[in-house]
């Protein structure tokens, strides 16, 4: 089981955000491919931030290296049509510290529809049991 998490994007309305279990259903019938981690932007971008937007502290860097280190390279990472990351940063981190080239992905041929748009985060519930799928 995977910890409960969504995925945010900025959108033109507000904040959207994307069940990542969900997105994980989604994509059971795609085929895995080998992404080289040189095509990936967000590795040179600001990802993750620390609470209420501003830079992470040590702890929470501290955080991000232990989810690192545990971050499991049998599961792809998950990229929308144009190749931007929906779930896989500790995975794509992780591989960039070994020195690894690629990754296993799995890319939707058209991004699904966010399954919140407007988003609040504060009000998504991140109960394991909102991540069933049926």
């Amino acid at each position: 089981m995977i910890r409960p998490q969504y995925h945010f994007r900025q959108g033109r309305t507000g904040l959207k955000a994307w069940n990542v279990a969900h997105l994980i259903h989604l994509s059971t019938a795609l085929p895995v491919i080998e992404v080289p981690l040189a095509e990936i932007a967000e590795l040179d971008e600001t990802y993750w931030r620390g609470a209420g937007g501003r830079g992470p502290t040590v702890r929470e860097i501290a955080e991000h290296a232990r989810l690192l280190s545990s971050a499991d390279l049998a599961f792809p990472i998950l990229l929308c049509s144009n190749r931007r990351v929906m779930d896989g940063m500790h995975r794509i981190a992780r591989c960039f510290l070994e020195g690894r080239s690629h990754i296993s992905a799995k890319v939707f041929p058209r991004t699904p529809a966010p399954d919140f748009d407007p988003a609040d985060p504060a009000m998504l519930s991140y109960d394991p049991a909102d991540f069933a799928l049926s």
